[in-house]
């Protein structure tokens, strides 16, 4: 059975200390809420969640950022503050997650 193969898109935000990451539902909900921020976040976004990568750029694995890091880097660990900072400040990156196969059940043969 086939896993993965679906659409990527997030938001990658580059900072002197880490990179930061956050998932989208879709580029073109991303660039209405641009242009008008009354359109909610939760319309835009995967999940309330920033993801960081440990200095690793846009390839490194991605490890969920701590309220420290935010703090340290935002000002503060807010999730919709840090999220509209970063989706304001960031750019816009579109990939394609690999498919690949997993066995089921080995036992089986």
């Amino acid at each position: 059975m086939a896993r993965g193969g679906a659409q990527m898109t997030r938001v990658h935000y580059r900072s002197k200390n880490d990179d930061y990451f956050v998932f989208l539902d879709s580029v073109e909900d991303y660039r209405k809420w641009l242009s008008d921020s009354s359109i909610p976040l939760a319309q835009v976004v995967r999940s309330f969640q920033v993801f960081c990568t440990h200095k690793h750029g846009n390839q490194g694995v991605y490890d969920h950022a701590s309220n420290a890091d935010l703090d340290n880097e935002f000002g503060t660990h807010k999730d919709v503050e840090v999220l509209e900072k970063i989706m304001r400040e960031g750019t816009v990156t579109e990939g394609h997650m690999a498919e690949r196969n997993g066995s089921r059940n080995d036992s089986n043969g």
